[in-house]
């Protein structure tokens, strides 16, 4: 069975989707077999580099913090700088594609990531620090809204089994970082500035791996025209795209973008104190991180798998429901039975984080075009992320003035409803060109 979404019968209410165009119904003939090859090396590349920057920092953060003499304060701020940029910076991804080119584009984001991380161990400061920090949080900010278009692309029919390679791939860079810096560090002798530069190393790989695609393709396939998803001459009758601000008309672009913001809510929660729920229960920490790393891996697998099965379902809403009512389960059991069924209740978060891999695949077959699905990327990342700011705070804030962890655990069980009820919408076997 293929990857390739169904296609939508016309009714009296809907336009005939239009054809596309050429650029975008395959690869650029200029593109052989290699360039495709290292096009999907330079996608698994691009998505191990999407997360290190930050995991690797939580887990050294004391350490940065003695170092650098910085306030509790300052990294309180730090912790919640990652989806402020996402925010911010993914919403010029748009302009720069149609400028560049979204190859162009991915490329300059691993520069930024690879050059971030060189610098940001030298910093002497808190200023310079976070400065560094921004410059590789643009990179990935930017990239994260262009991975779905590239998939778009150049791998229309296979839109399910690219973005779960690369979603998979994104899923082993958190956990990997997250698991290795400690003992990277102490290998490289304790120091935490080895510890975080050595993440350079594997965006300069992505760099390498870029730089030949976006030569080669440099006119023909990451030109301006190609990028904003027409062809030469194709204007709105030609390719279906809306103008750049009738999105904010598109309810299953609202949906779409309260879904993947409650669903990082709940990622970025569960990876800041789901640790602690299980030390409090009196689950020692070594096995609490040990639990948490279980929670993390469970996306590698799933994240190959979910996006495929997305793809072979015209509306993925009951997808949606599962992984809901896998977090439901495991916050239930976080506060009915946190040690006793410790590894279950992990588990069952894991599955739930999937959510994340789900969002960005209906991101791909929400829009016809290549330049539907820029600014649909955009748009609901960037809305996401923001929805996403307050939650890892407010959870923090319930805990301490409550005393337990009962009134947090209702919230953010309470949270998968919502989230529910807009991935149903945003799953629906439509296109944001129906609506707007």
């Amino acid at each position: 069975m293929s990857d390739k979404p169904q296609t939508q019968t016309p009714t009296r209410t809907r336009a005939l989707p239009t054809s596309p165009s050429p650029a975008e119904a395959a690869p650029p003939r200029a593109g052989t077999v290699w360039l495709t090859r290292l096009l999907v090396v330079g996608l698994v590349l691009a998505a191990l580099n999407l997360r290190p920057a930050i995991t690797s920092l939580g887990a050294l953060l004391e350490e940065v913090r003695t170092g650098l003499h910085m306030s509790g304060g300052v990294a309180g701020v730090l912790t919640s700088v990652p989806p402020l940029c996402f925010a911010v910076f993914g919403i010029t991804a748009p302009r720069l594609a149609r400028r560049f080119g979204p190859g162009a584009v991915v490329f300059a984001g691993m520069v930024a990531i690879t050059a971030g991380l060189v610098l940001r161990p030298f910093a002497g400061g808190t200023v310079a620090f976070l400065a560094a920090s921004a410059l590789a949080l643009m990179g990935i900010a930017v990239s994260n809204v262009l991975m779905p278009v590239i998939v778009k692309r150049y791998f229309p029919d296979r839109v399910g089994t690219m973005t779960g390679l690369y979603s998979m791939a994104l899923a082993l860079g958190t956990s990997l970082a997250a698991a290795a810096t400690v003992p990277v560090t102490g290998a490289l002798g304790g120091g935490w500035r080895a510890g975080l530069a050595v993440w350079a190393v594997l965006g300069a790989f992505a760099v390498v791996a870029w730089l030949p695609l976006v030569r080669r393709r440099g006119a023909s396939a990451t030109g301006a025209g190609a990028a904003a998803g027409g062809g030469p001459g194709a204007g709105p009758g030609a390719s279906g795209e809306t103008p750049a601000l009738r999105i904010t008309r598109s309810r299953t672009a609202w949906a779409l973008g309260c879904f993947f913001g409650l669903q990082a809510t709940g990622a970025y929660i569960t990876m800041g104190w789901m640790p602690q729920i299980f030390r409090d229960a009196g689950v020692s920490a070594g096995t609490a991180g040990v639990l948490l790393a279980v929670t993390m891996v469970m996306g590698v697998p799933l994240a190959f798998v979910i996006p495929r099965l997305a793809t072979r379902m015209k509306n993925q809403g009951p997808i949606v429901v599962a992984l809901g009512l896998c977090g439901l389960t495991g916050y239930a059991g976080l506060h009915f039975a946190p040690a006793a069924g410790a590894w279950a209740w992990a588990l069952m978060l894991g599955v739930s984080n999937c959510a994340f891999p789900l969002a960005l695949t209906m991101i791909g077959m929400r829009s016809r075009t290549g330049g539907g699905v820029v600014r649909l990327s955009a748009f609901a990342q960037s809305v996401g992320y923001l929805i996403s700011i307050p939650g890892p705070t407010l959870v923090g804030t319930l805990y301490e003035h409550s005393g337990g962890w009962g009134t947090p655990l209702a919230l953010m069980a309470g949270l998968m409803v919502p989230q529910m009820i807009v991935g149903i919408l945003a799953g629906r076997d439509r296109t944001i060109e129906d609506e707007t």
